[in-house]
């Protein structure tokens, strides 16, 4: 009875394991425990019968895990299905003019990307650069026009390093000539051109920018209407 016990418990965390053989070996453990349960009561002795409660308790457990697998199962089936439908959507974007988030930009080869449009001219604007965990990387300070212009950062950290590819994300500080500030827009608009669903989530190419599905904001028409 014990080792049926230890046999439970080893599959109530299933790792590394696919659910069809998780299924299995519950079956088969389940099955041992009955053969056990009904030798015990074959040749229990009289004056001191099999607890009951011990294995009800036991049996309550079996099917918990059952039921824990059948739910990972159900769930597994709905992540591949929310995939499929986020794909075939992100595919009929092609060619329509969206507006997205595009406060964080990818670093590759050196070089990231933010289009910004401030309210009006900036005498100063403090951009603070921070990777995906939050940590603040570089800072920079310079002037902003009016209209919507480019800012490219070339990788290099405020400790003279180069930083590690992968997700940043841009905040500006902008104050005007008086001293007032500046509202200063990171949103990105223009047609899609291709759209990546390898990933765990679409990927859209919008000129030489990429953003997730997940960050657009806004669906126009085609691409010039």
């Amino acid at each position: 009875m014990t080792a049926g016990i230890s046999s439970l418990t080893s599959l109530s965390n299933p790792t590394g394991t696919k659910a069809t053989s998780d299924a299995s070996t519950i079956a088969g453990n389940f099955n041992q425990f009955l053969t056990l349960l009904t030798t015990q009561l074959q040749n229990q002795n009289p004056l001191d019968p099999l607890d009951t409660n011990q294995f009800t308790q036991q049996l309550v457990q079996f099917a918990s895990v059952e039921q824990q697998l059948k739910t990972n199962d159900q769930l597994g089936s709905l992540i591949t299905a929310s995939k499929a439908s986020a794909a075939a959507t992100a595919s009929g974007l092609i060619g329509k003019t969206v507006t997205a988030d595009g406060a964080t930009a990818s670093l590759a080869e050196g070089s990231a990307t933010w289009t910004l449009n401030p309210a009006r001219a900036a005498a100063k604007a403090v951009m603070t650069i921070s990777d995906a965990k939050g940590n603040v990387v570089a800072t920079q300070t310079k002037a902003l026009p009016a209209g919507s212009q480019s800012f490219t950062w070339d990788g290099r950290a405020s400790t003279g390093q180069l930083a590690a590819d992968g997700k940043y994300t841009l905040k500006v500080q902008a104050l005007d000539a008086t001293g007032s500030s500046v509202s200063v827009d990171t949103k990105i608009t223009g047609a899609i051109t291709s759209v990546d669903v390898s990933g765990a989530e679409p990927v859209l190419t919008i000129g030489d920018r990429t953003v997730a599905l997940s960050s657009v904001e806004a669906i126009g028409g085609t691409g010039g209407n």
